[in-house]
């Protein structure tokens, strides 16, 4: 009974702080607008375009991890490696974060995988994707303080009076989502202490995490790394050209918009939802969206598409699967 009620508030309790910021941004707001975009302002040829590298992006995630396990000895299927990763985000979808061992899950399925093995090479990824994510926002920052100095300067506002626009809602939203991201990381922490007891787990898991000094063509793993954030951004910034109130922004905006949401979507929520909504409208409305219900419209409609692609992805791989034979 204990662990149904565990398992059910890993569930219910993302889902439920996504809903409440979600609530908060879209009280009032006129649904028909959404609609209304749907159906006469959305150009679904760019949108089709832009998830083209939502899948990109998985595949060349699915081929750089093949490659880092090829050093432990694991060699499992490059195709199997991308069914991981795209039933992973699905997972994720219900469950944040739990994609992580879902993935090393099915290796050590359907390739006999070390599960320990795997793992560590995710942790090795997470590293070096946090590394990168880091230093995009610090060059992005860097060359955008002039251009912030002048936008502030032309429209008359400043940082101060930005923080006094700023609602208490808009505060009190933004420390939950510290809060409840300080806890997930605090459970995540724990459970890796209980798993840690076992001396061959943590060895396969150091393993995996310094794999990365031995993988071969480390410049085609660089290849697949820019591949994986080339897609993530691409993903993302060509949604601008889908509609009329965004498509006029710039590559620089876009930038700004797809750091702050990489970072926002670290609050445990289903795909960081409510607090990717949250952050990228926050950009956009700065940027020269002059209408906040525009902003509000494009970040719901792209985050649900984009959302969707997820389970289309996931099943076409659990049917695949099926087909294949268990270790």
């Amino acid at each position: 009974m204990k662990q149904i009620l565990s398992n059910s508030l890993k569930v219910l309790l993302p889902i439920l702080l996504g809903g409440a910021i979600l609530y908060w941004m879209y009280r009032g707001f006129d649904f028909a607008r959404v609609g209304d975009t749907l159906l006469h302002g959305t150009n679904w040829w760019w949108m089709a375009f832009s998830l083209v590298f939502g899948v990109t992006a998985q595949v060349f995630r699915g081929l750089r991890w093949c490659q880092t396990l090829e050093p432990l000895g694991e060699r499992p299927s490059a195709m199997t490696c991308v069914h991981a990763i795209f039933l992973s985000y699905t997972t994720s979808l219900v469950i944040p974060r739990s994609g992580e061992v879902t993935r090393c899950g099915i290796l050590s399925r359907y390739e006999g995988t070390s599960f320990s093995k795997a793992l560590g090479t995710v942790v090795t990824e997470r590293i070096i994707d946090s590394l990168i994510i880091v230093v995009i926002a610090l060059v992005v920052f860097v060359f955008q303080i002039g251009t912030f100095m002048r936008f502030f300067d032309e429209t008359g506002t400043s940082f101060t009076d930005c923080l006094h626009s700023f609602t208490t809602t808009g505060y009190i939203v933004t420390a939950v989502c510290v809060v409840a991201t300080a806890l997930f990381l605090y459970f995540v922490a724990r459970h890796f202490t209980v798993f840690s007891r076992l001396k061959k787990v943590v060895a396969d898991i150091r393993d995996g995490i310094l794999s990365l000094r031995n993988v071969r063509r480390k410049w085609l793993f660089a290849a697949y790394t820019f591949g994986i954030w080339g897609s993530y951004f691409l993903h993302f910034y060509i949604t601008f050209f889908c509609f009329p109130f965004t498509e006029s922004l710039s590559v620089m905006t876009a930038l700004i918009a797809f750091v702050v949401g990489s970072f926002a979507v670290i609050v445990p929520t289903p795909n960081g939802m409510g607090s990717w909504h949250f952050a990228v409208k926050t950009i956009l409305v700065m940027s020269g969206v002059e209408n906040a219900a525009d902003a509000e419209t494009y970040v719901l409609i792209v985050h649900a598409i984009q959302t969707a692609l997820m389970p289309v992805l996931g099943m076409y791989s659990a049917i695949m699967l099926l087909n294949k034979k268990r270790v």
